[in-house]
């Protein structure tokens, strides 16, 4: 017993020796340090990952500014462009379209169904100016074009224009100073008779409707005359409470002869309408043909052959169907059929006199509005290209025009 109490004092004063004190010392400062050097490679760690992170942030960030437009040069802030100057576009040149250019490159069912939106907010957000659309279709040059011009001097702001002509047309000749410059849209061959003219027709209408301060549709030709001044043709159209469409029931081969009883159930024998082909509409009815996909397809294949004259038909039938209470039931452009033959008369040099023009601006008695008036017609044909000089020389004194 004694024994081993001195072998464990011995083995205690062997711990409590120098040696084994400065072992235990090196052995703690080593775990010292390496608990010092974990540490510090954490933070080391940690750094670097927020550095990477700071400098993958930047670059992100940098790059979404450089894609983004500048404030600087942004239409749509008011506030910049009030003080830098900048003219603000705003709603004004949407409405506006087509305004100053009107060749485009859209195909005729882009067109069509880019001309038949119609905002569902009825009230506009800004004064519009409404404007009468003049439709010109034609064959080649507009050879009474200097009487249309004085028609239109003086009125710039409430009139469109827009000329379907033949493809092969040079619309160079025309003159930069005429209001007939650049107002050709995008034009396809028509022939006379033929399912196409209707097709020219939806295309003038969609292009003008593409300009909406157009409020009024008015179809022309080259040898249409207007029968009194511009004003008076504003008026007449823009207080109109209806549409001039004309339409009737006409029985021979020229009439109720060119109904094809394929067109039925959705087209029946009586409900088959004939009429002059120039019309003067509103903005509904001309959003209504263009957007038209029920009586369209169904002349485009049944009204082609046997001296079906779709353009004496189509839009006649269409209105007396669907849109008989908002037509006057007449057109505005008189024409003189008396004298029978697949074409009216026709005017030359001769015919025109002071006397013709009265009877034509006031020789017929009609109802607008309600009332009776003897202002039934403001557009007349068929004049040829040599009785010019004449209405150039008693229109400013018959119809008021602007004499230069």
């Amino acid at each position: 017993m004694k024994n081993d109490n001195k072998q464990h004092d011995q083995h205690e004063q062997e711990r409590r020796s120098p040696a084994a004190a400065v072992a235990a010392y090196v052995r703690l400062f080593l775990s010292a340090q390496q608990l010092h050097l974990f540490n510090l490679f954490s933070h080391l760690l940690l750094l670097a990952f927020g550095f990477i992170i700071g400098i993958t942030l930047a670059f992100s960030l940098n790059r979404q500014h450089l894609l983004l437009p500048s404030n600087n040069n942004n239409p749509v802030s008011v506030n910049n462009n009030s003080q830098s100057g900048i003219k603000r576009d705003g709603l004004g040149s949407f409405l506006m379209a087509g305004k100053e250019a009107i060749m485009h490159d859209m195909s005729d069912d882009e067109l069509l169904w880019r001309a038949s939106m119609v905002p569902k907010i009825r009230e506009v957000p800004l004064r519009i100016k409404p404007k009468v659309a003049f439709m010109f279709l034609t064959r080649g040059p507009l050879y009474l074009g200097p009487l249309w011009e004085r028609f239109f001097k003086g009125n710039e702001g409430f009139y469109s224009i827009y000329i379907h002509s033949h493809p092969s047309f040079n619309a160079s000749s025309v003159p930069k100073t005429s209001v007939f410059y650049g107002r050709r849209i995008p034009s396809k061959g028509v022939r006379w008779g033929d399912f196409n003219m209707v097709d020219a027709e939806r295309r003038l209408l969609a292009n003008a409707l593409l300009d909406m301060s157009n409020q009024r549709f008015v179809l022309v030709s080259e040898s249409c005359i207007p029968l009194f001044n511009f004003s008076t043709v504003y008026g007449y159209l823009m207080n109109s409470s209806k549409t001039f469409v004309e339409a009737y029931d006409l029985a021979g081969p020229v009439g109720r002869g060119r109904y094809s009883q394929r067109m039925r159930p959705l087209i029946k024998p009586s409900q088959w309408r004939k009429g002059s082909q120039w019309f003067q509409i509103d903005r509904a009815l001309a959003l209504e043909v263009v957007s038209d996909r029920q009586y369209y397809p169904v002349f485009k294949k049944h009204c082609r052959y046997g001296g079906c004259i779709a353009d004496e038909h189509y839009l006649p039938t269409l209105v007396s169907i669907k849109f008989w209470r908002r037509n006057a039931n007449r057109t505005l452009t008189w024409v003189d059929w008396s004298k029978g033959g697949s074409h009216p008369s026709r005017y030359m040099r001769s015919d025109v006199t002071v006397s013709f023009l009265k009877r034509l601006r006031h020789g017929t008695r009609c109802r607008y509005n309600g009332k009776t008036t003897n202002v039934c017609h403001l557009f007349a044909r068929k004049f040829m290209p040599h009785s010019l000089d004449r209405l150039l020389r008693f229109a400013p004194r018959l119809m008021h025009f602007h004499s230069s």
